[in-house]
């Protein structure tokens, strides 16, 4: 049973504007940073990438839903096999996660790069685009799908009155062992206490668990 979080309104959520310019100075220069001083091993991701699938594209662009219901098209090395938007439908009934997400644990539509870049988080790398054109944040709550969106109530709505991110409280949480309602109470929490400390603690999480991946 999930913990009720109210939050009073949008207005309350973005009435904050030190703390959002503030934010968005530290999206900006942490992206660019991230664009520039990662470029290497973005480099050999995407040879790897081509090496394993040859004339393959080295990206996954998905739509996906953002603050306030704005779709954008968020960007990822691929990591699973060219058809697996298709294999979907023939796995959906194997998904382990309870909600309006989905997620199995060996997914046979990830590619054998694919893993390698998933477990250490470099596949999330592209995503740092996005956060400099201002479609997401360093921090925040999981970007979700259409589809996924479609299935959310108005408790979980909330989640979307702030920009998704690349990493969150809950990614930093042991995602695997939370369900999804455990996810959204998660992004409200973090939602109604968001902070530059909070945001800061969040980042050095995330470095910790891509720097020694524990399965999170």
């Amino acid at each position: 049973m999930h913990f009720i979080l109210q939050l009073t309104s949008e207005k309350d959520v973005n009435n904050r504007q030190s703390f959002l310019f503030t934010k968005r100075l530290i999206d900006i220069i942490g992206s660019i940073v991230g664009l520039i001083g990662l470029s290497p091993i973005m480099v050999w991701a995407a040879y790897k990438i081509k090496q394993e699938e040859n004339g393959s594209p080295v990206f996954f662009i998905q739509e996906r839903v953002g603050k306030n219901g704005k779709t954008f098209k968020m960007y990822k090395f691929r990591s699973m096999c060219m058809d697996a938007e298709q294999k979907l439908i023939e796995l959906i009934d194997q998904n382990e996660v309870e909600g309006a997400m989905f997620k199995i644990k060996e997914d046979p539509r990830v590619t054998k790069i694919g893993k390698k870049l998933r477990k250490t988080s470099i596949d999330e790398l592209p995503q740092l685009w996005n956060v400099l054109k201002g479609e997401m944040s360093l921090i925040g709550p999981r970007p979700s799908l259409p589809r996924e969106f479609e299935l959310y109530d108005e408790y979980d709505k909330q989640r979307l009155l702030v920009k998704p991110g690349c990493s969150g409280l809950w990614q930093v949480s042991g995602r695997n062992e939370i369900h999804f309602k455990g996810m959204v109470d998660l992004d409200i929490k973090y939602i109604k206490n968001q902070s530059i400390l909070e945001d800061t603690k969040i980042i050095i999480k995330t470095i910790l668990i891509i720097t020694k991946p524990n399965g999170a």
